[in-house]
């Protein structure tokens, strides 16, 4: 079956039309000298623009306001904001909150979503995913050390977490924390929706970042539940479907990410570009020397691959589900995650010490393209998922010869030669 990316032209137009809004509104907002409520101010007129223009939360559903997209438009649009840190924002796709509204669309209970997905959707709320733990490793969730504990028709919570995205400006959290400690690995995790002005949830500080996310309120919240009690209908899903929903936000929230690295890609080597054909070095320009023009085909090489890799994760989930793109989803978290940052380091570069400036957008694309090979699984763990995934599909062969071996192949050929001797012996 073949890939089909193609698009209506109703929906390049509205392709076409984003690319100007992010050009002429969005990316003015990268040297806004302001704080977190001057910023609000700011993005609000933005946000009710795209409402109007029908781009808004894109990923859910007509029912829930969005456009019911597959991945495959989804992705193009996220290549298209994700250029800018605030253009996800703009577009009411931000993370986290654009995964946790779609775990509360899908799993959510109809009292929940009253409660907290439709004023998520609509931008009153902000919301927080709380899973990663300073003392277990955030690639590997089964070691959730975090508990809640069903006491009187309430979830008691205790624990220890950090890099909650969002968590200092959100009005709730989702806690993924073990509720069956004795179950098996992937069934011990439940998720639970805690507003934050719970009694015994200290959100303790931003963890500073090399990413510098602190800006407007925005950042990793380091949290800690002491006896932290919600009712028991803050369950999210059934008990013990932690790994599970984990999974359902994981999947498509990596192509996203894929999409806007190929983004902000893009900006950065549209920079390079017309950095090397006006800057002059020993006698000519940039574009001239070869190492400058290795540097524009590697990029451009690179990031072709990534987007058609990208695109074709897109497809399959489209057409095939989640399921099946599992292998596709993992290649492109690490091998999307290295073309961001070359590309971005060969840019800086060629721009010496004006890309090492905060006057360009380089040294902040820079800094929060390291991050990309950790959040979501850090790259190693999706290569051995891509390994383990491949080799599954092989057998050891029999004997000390791969399948297509050398051997067969000469033996066959002596065969086939000793019968065209003995023809041309019977013939003479």
């Amino acid at each position: 079956m073949g890939w089909d990316f193609s698009t209506e032209p109703e929906f390049e137009r509205k392709l076409d039309w984003m690319r100007t809004f992010m050009r002429e509104e969005v990316y003015p907002l990268e040297v806004l000298d302001t704080d977190e409520r001057g910023f609000g101010q700011a993005i609000r007129p933005l946000q009710e623009e795209v409402k109007r223009q029908q781009l808004w939360a894109t990923h859910l559903p007509p029912e829930l306001g969005g456009q019911g997209y597959g991945q495959v438009k989804l992705g193009l649009m996220h290549e298209i904001e994700g250029a800018s840190m605030w253009g996800p924002i703009i577009f009411g796709n931000q993370a986290p909150d654009s995964g946790n509204s779609e775990i509360l669309a899908h799993f959510g209970t109809p009292e929940q979503k009253e409660r907290w997905l439709f004023p998520l959707l609509e931008g009153r709320m902000r919301s927080g995913f709380s899973m990663t733990e300073p003392h277990t490793a955030g690639s590997d969730p089964t070691l959730l050390a975090a508990t809640a504990e069903l006491k009187g028709g309430e979830w008691v919570i205790n624990g220890h977490k950090w890099f909650t995205t969002n968590g200092m400006i959100a009005n709730f959290l989702i806690a993924m924390v073990v509720t069956d400690p004795d179950a098996g690995p992937y069934q011990r995790a439940s998720m639970i929706i805690v507003p934050v002005d719970t009694p015994g949830l200290k959100r303790v500080r931003n963890v500073p970042t090399l990413g510098g996310d602190e800006r407007f309120g925005f950042g990793h919240a380091e949290v800690i539940y002491e006896n932290v009690r919600v009712p028991e209908s803050n369950l999210l899903g059934e008990r013990g479907q932690g790994f599970l929903i984990a999974q359902a936000r994981l999947g498509p929230g990596r192509i996203h990410h894929c999409m806007r690295w190929l983004g902000q890609s893009r900006r950065a080597f549209d920079m390079l570009c017309e950095r090397a054909l006006s800057r002059e070095a020993f006698g000519k320009k940039l574009a001239s020397h070869q190492t400058v023009q290795n540097w524009i085909a590697d990029s451009a090489a690179e990031m072709s691959a990534a987007r058609l890799m990208t695109l074709q994760a897109a497809w399959i989930f489209d057409t095939q589900g989640a399921a099946a793109a599992r292998k596709e989803i993992s290649l492109i978290k690490f091998f999307g995650a290295r073309v961001l940052h070359d590309v971005i380091d060969r840019a800086i570069q060629v721009h010496g010490a004006l890309g090492f400036s905060a006057d360009l957008p380089l040294e902040e694309m820079y800094r929060h393209a390291r991050a990309a090979r950790i959040y979501d699984g850090p790259d190693e763990v999706h290569r051995v998922s891509v390994a383990r995934q491949i080799l599954a599909r092989y057998r050891a062969p029999e004997g000390p010869w791969p399948s297509e071996h050398v051997p067969t192949r000469r033996d066959a050929a002596r065969r086939k030669f000793a019968a065209l001797l003995e023809a041309a012996t019977t013939d003479a």
